[in-house]
């Protein structure tokens, strides 16, 4: 749905709140279709914007796993590693 929601569980050191909010931010931005809500719909926005941090936040908070902390710059290595093979390719728009 959202490419720019990145997964926030099992990373060393833990989501912050920041990123949980961003993320909550970003969903229900997706699903309002508003970027920035009118003054008649921002009280109705934000409150979305909370309940969804608030419920993430939950979330990160009782999943368990047993696999190792993946570590975040190893990841954003392998995302630049990725765009950059992804841009030398050609695609058939530029055919």
């Amino acid at each position: 749905m959202c490419r720019n929601i990145k997964p926030l569980f099992n990373f060393e050191p833990p989501a912050g709140e920041e990123e949980i909010r961003s993320a909550a931010l970003q969903y229900v931005r997706k699903i309002s279709g508003f970027h920035k809500p009118s003054k008649a719909n921002e009280a109705a926005f934000l409150a979305a914007v909370e309940a969804v941090a608030a419920a993430s936040t939950a979330l990160l908070e009782t999943l368990e796993t047993n696999a190792p902390p993946r570590d975040r710059a190893a990841l954003a290595a392998r995302a630049r590693i990725r765009a950059v093979q992804r841009d030398h390719l050609p695609r058939a728009d530029r055919l």
